[in-house]
C-alpha cells in the first residue's frame, strides 16, 4: 500500500487516468494510486476498495467508488467481471483472460489463459458483434 501511495504510485495513477482520458481529479488519484500504483493488476469490488481508502486518510464516499469505477470502466481502464446478478468484481487487467472465482472466500483472482480452449462461440445475431467473452470458473473446495 505504502508504494501505491507513494509518489511514484501516484503518477502512476495519473499516467492512467490520462491514458483514459479523464480528468484527474484529487478522488481519481486517489482511487488510481490504489488500483494501480505499484504496477500490479487488481481485482476489487466497490466495497473492497472503499475499505482500502480508509486506510489512506482520503475522504471518499462509497456511491463515490462506485460512479468513479463505472467511470474507469467507460473509459477502458477496468472490466467489470459479474459473478452473479448481485456481485461485480473491477478488474485492472483488461485483456482477455479467465478467472477464477473462490467461493469460499469471494474472491477473483487470474487463470491461466494459455490452459483455457474456445473452439467456437455461437453465431451472433445478426447486426451485432462479440464485445466481449468472460470465462468465470467458480472454485469451491472438494
Amino acid at each position: 500500500m505504502q508504494e501505491q501511495c507513494s509518489e511514484r504510485g501516484i503518477d502512476r495513477g495519473a499516467d492512467w487516468l490520462k491514458a483514459g482520458g479523464l480528468r484527474p481529479t484529487r478522488q481519481r488519484l486517489a482511487l488510481a494510486a490504489l488500483l494501480v500504483g505499484d504496477g500490479e493488476n487488481r481485482h476489487v469490488t466497490a466495497e473492497s476498495l472503499y475499505a482500502l481508502t480508509l486506510g489512506t486518510g482520503e475522504r471518499v464516499s462509497l456511491a463515490t467508488v462506485y460512479n468513479t469505477l463505472r467511470a474507469f470502466c467507460d473509459a477502458g481502464l477496468m472490466n467489470e467481471v459479474v459473478v452473479d446478478g448481485s456481485k461485480s468484481y473491477f478488474d485492472t487487467r483488461v485483456d482477455d483472460h479467465p478467472h477464477f472465482y473462490w467461493e469460499d472466500s469471494h474472491s477473483l483472482t487470474d487463470a491461466p489463459a494459455e490452459e483455457l480452449s474456445i473452439a467456437s462461440l455461437p453465431r451472433v445475431p445478426e447486426g451485432m458483434e462479440v464485445a466481449r467473452v468472460d470465462v468465470v470458473i467458480r472454485l469451491r473446495k472438494a
